[in-house]
C-alpha cells in the first residue's frame, strides 16, 4: 500500500511563513571556542551557567548519535516529552480545525495537549487485548486528521503493539503517527527507529526519565525526518534546554554499562514480581508488559489503592480508565521496595 502523505500538506500557513527567531548563539555558532564574547549581554564572571546553553544540544545530539544510529539533523530535543508533543501539534494543527486521534487508554497528555492547542480529539478504544482497533481507527480518520498517537510499550497497559497493527496503520494514515517509545528499553520488541526511513510521516519520541534515571532533568527526544525536524526547530525556543541538563544528559549517556546494567536488575525484578503477585489471592489478572510497571486486575482497586496507602505504599489507581476497571499499576522498584509491596499486599 503506498502512503499519500505529503507533508507540505500538513505543516500550518503560518507555520510555512514562519521566520524563527535568531538568538546570538544561532548567528555565532562556535561558542565553545576561546573567543571574547560580547554579543549574547550575559554577565561576563565565569561560574559554569552564566553563558547560554548551545541551542541545538550539539553534543548530547553527537552521543545519540553514536547510540541510536539516527544522524543529527534528524534529531529534536526537548523539555521533557510533552514539550516535544505541544511543539508537533502546534506546527501541524490547525485550531478548532484539525483533529488528532488516539487509542485509550493512554498517556493522558495527548487529550491535555489537544485541549491546550484547541484541537479535536477522536478517542477509539483499544481493543479487549490491547492492540489498535486497525478499522475503527480508519473509519474515524478524515481530511482534518493530522495526527495519530500510538503509545508503545503503551502506558498504562504495558505491552507493545504488534508490528503489523502499526505498519498498517503507517501505511493507510495519511498524517503523522507519533510513535511514543518512552519505556522502550524495557521492551523485547525492536524500537521503530530502525525503519524511520521507510515512512516519512513517522515520528518517534523517547525519553531519559524511565530508563536513564533522569526523570528529574526533564529531556525528552524526537526523531523524524530531517524535514520535520526542521519544521520543529523553526517554532522551538531558543534555549529550551538548559546547560545543566545538557551536561547532565552527556554524562549519562556516556555511562551506557551502568544504564544497562540498571536496566537488567529492572527487569529481573520485575520478573520476580510478577511471580509473586500471582500468589495474591486478590489479584485476578496479570497483564503481559513491556515496560518497568505491571498492570494487575483485582478485586476493589479503590479499596486496595487506600489500604496501600495506610502502610506507606503509592501506587496508581487506573480504574478510571477505559477498559481499566479495578485495576492497579505498579512500577517496579528495587528488591527491597517490591519486597515490600508484596507483604503489604498479602497483609490486606
Amino acid at each position: 500500500m503506498k502512503n499519500k502523505f505529503n507533508l507540505e500538506n500538513i505543516v500550518r500557513e503560518n507555520i510555512k511563513s514562519l521566520k524563527p527567531y535568531s538568538s546570538a548563539r544561532d548567528e555565532f555558532k562556535e561558542f565553545t571556542t576561546d573567543m571574547v564574547f560580547l554579543d549574547a549581554n550575559e554577565n561576563p564572571f565565569e561560574n559554569g551557567v552564566n553563558r547560554y546553553p548551545d541551542p541545538q544540544q550539539t553534543s548530547v545530539k553527537k552521543e545519540l548519535l553514536a547510540l541510536k544510529k539516527v544522524p543529527v539533523n534528524q534529531i529534536l530535543l526537548g523539555n521533557g516529552s510533552d514539550e516535544v508533543l505541544d511543539l508537533i501539534f502546534r506546527a501541524f494543527c490547525e485550531p478548532k480545525t484539525d483533529n488528532i486521534i488516539t487509542l485509550p487508554p493512554t498517556y493522558g497528555m495527548y487529550k491535555v495537549l489537544a485541549n491546550i492547542n484547541n484541537i479535536e480529539e477522536r478517542e477509539v478504544l483499544l481493543t479487549q487485548k490491547f492492540e489498535p482497533n486497525i478499522s475503527a481507527v480508519l473509519e474515524k480518520v478524515d481530511v482534518n486528521s493530522k495526527i495519530l498517537f500510538l503509545c508503545s510499550p503503551n502506558n498504562p497497559t504495558g505491552n507493545s503493539f504488534s508490528e503489523e497493527s502499526v505498519e498498517t496503520l503507517l501505511n493507510s494514515f495519511n498524517g503523522l503517527v507519533v510513535i511514543d517509545e518512552a519505556y522502550i528499553d524495557f521492551s523485547s520488541q525492536k524500537s521503530w527507529l530502525e525503519r524511520l526511513e521507510e515512512f516519512p510521516n513517522l515520528i518517534i519520541t523517547q525519553t531519559l526519565s524511565k530508563a536513564y534515571g533522569m526523570a528529574g532533568i526533564r529531556l525528552g527526544i524526537c526523531y523524524a525526518s530531517k524535514e520535520i525536524i526542521a519544521i520543529l526547530n523553526k517554532i522551538k525556543p531558543p534555549y529550551n534546554v538548559n546547560e545543566l541538563t545538557q551536561q547532565k544528559a552527556l554524562k549519562r549517556l556516556l555511562n551506557k554499562n551502568k544504564v544497562q546494567h540498571e536496566i537488567s536488575k529492572i527487569l529481573e525484578q520485575r520478573e520476580k514480581l510478577i511471580e509473586k503477585l500471582k500468589t495474591i489471592s486478590f489479584v485476578e489478572e496479570i497483564y503481559p508488559t513491556d515496560a518497568n510497571f505491571v498492570l494487575v486486575r483485582v478485586d476493589n482497586a479503590g479499596k486496595k489503592y487506600a489500604d496501600l496507602i495506610k502502610k506507606g505504599i503509592v501506587i496508581r489507581n487506573r480504574t478510571t480508565q477505559p477498559l481499566c476497571e479495578n485495576t492497579l499499576r505498579l512500577t517496579v522498584g528495587t528488591k527491597s521496595e517490591n519486597i515490600k509491596l508484596i507483604k503489604a499486599l498479602k497483609d490486606i
